[in-house]
């Protein structure tokens, strides 16, 4: 009986839930309805675009309350468009932020076309507006993230340099380092091994002198170094690997170092079993994140073509 009365209950909630949502959706449409309305009238005494802008903005909280998040959307851009008309420019782009935060919901393409605009703008007042510069960074590193959830690796990697250039001019070192590590992430992804190499290193050498940041500094070591491992040099995976214990005292008592000293190791003599053995050691005590995983299963697919060569030969 009592789970009649809850299933019930339920049921009359997700009516009632679907009703004040249909509500909501109708009350967008009606001021959306009289915001255009407002835009094709005559009007003689104060501006037909501030009266319509304010209508949009109500009409776009309707329809978030609907959850009808490309309605929303829409009329954020049509909000955006008055404020143009009214040289409103910081107004415009705050309006476009918010219609690439509805389009998120359900388009990320379109959001990442708003949040575009939106930067356009930040950055043409950016010069007169410490607010609009700071707006400027964060919306593209936004843009960025959105291309790496549609898996567009190239044109995410293109955001995240803009980002870490608008960062480092403001000399907001920290942003623009994590923006610099999905860089190097990427590039490794796609076979550009000494552009991430470079980065990994570049941030080492910036985090090692930091009293707060340097326990980071094996990670970035590491990362550079499975980088090297990847390009199949082992004398110059070998320099590396001095050039890392110069730079960090430290680094030669790491598991990190080890692993990668093994690693080397496992290569020049092409054994199979020693670079298997590494890995399990190190996993027990650290476990491999899936990107050092993928790196590290190239290394092993490059040492076991080299064993077939060898098996041919003989």
């Amino acid at each position: 009986m009592f789970l009649f009365f809850l299933n019930s209950f339920l049921i009359k909630t997700k009516r009632e839930r679907r009703g004040e949502m249909g509500d909501q959706s109708a009350k967008g449409e009606e001021f959306e309805k009289n915001a255009e309305n407002k835009l094709n009238s005559w009007n003689f005494f104060g501006s037909k675009y501030e009266d319509a802008a304010d209508l949009f903005e109500k009409a776009a909280n309707f329809f978030k309350l609907a959850k009808s998040w490309d309605r929303a959307g829409s009329i954020y851009v049509k909000l955006a468009n008055c404020h143009l008309k009214l040289e409103s420019q910081h107004e415009a782009a705050q309006a476009y932020v918010s219609a690439a935060h509805c389009y998120k919901k359900t388009s990320p393409k379109e959001a990442i076309s708003c949040l575009q605009q939106a930067v356009n703008m930040f950055c043409d007042i950016g010069r007169l507006s410490m607010a609009a510069r700071y707006g400027c960074l964060f919306y593209v590193q936004e843009i960025a993230e959105l291309y790496e959830t549609e898996q567009n690796i190239e044109q995410a990697m293109d955001y995240y340099e803009k980002a870490a250039d608008f960062f480092q001019s403001e000399e907001v070192s920290t942003s623009a380092n994590q923006c610099k590590q999905k860089i190097a992430q990427f590039a490794a992804q796609i076979e550009q091994y000494q552009k991430a190499i470079e980065i990994y290193e570049d941030i080492a050498r910036q985090e090692v002198t930091n009293n707060l940041l340097k326990y980071g500094v094996k990670g970035h070591l590491l990362n550079a170094g499975i980088c090297q491992l990847c390009k199949g040099d082992v004398v110059a995976i070998t320099n590396a690997l001095e050039r890392y214990q110069d730079l960090d005292q430290t680094f030669s008592g790491t598991r990190e170092c080890r692993l990668l000293t093994d690693i080397a190791s496992a290569m020049d003599e092409e054994d199979i079993t020693k670079f298997t053995d590494a890995l399990k050691e190190f996993d027990s005590m650290t476990p491999l994140d899936s990107w050092k995983t993928t790196l590290l299963l190239r290394v092993k697919e490059k040492l076991k073509a080299k064993e077939l060569e060898e098996d041919d030969l003989t």
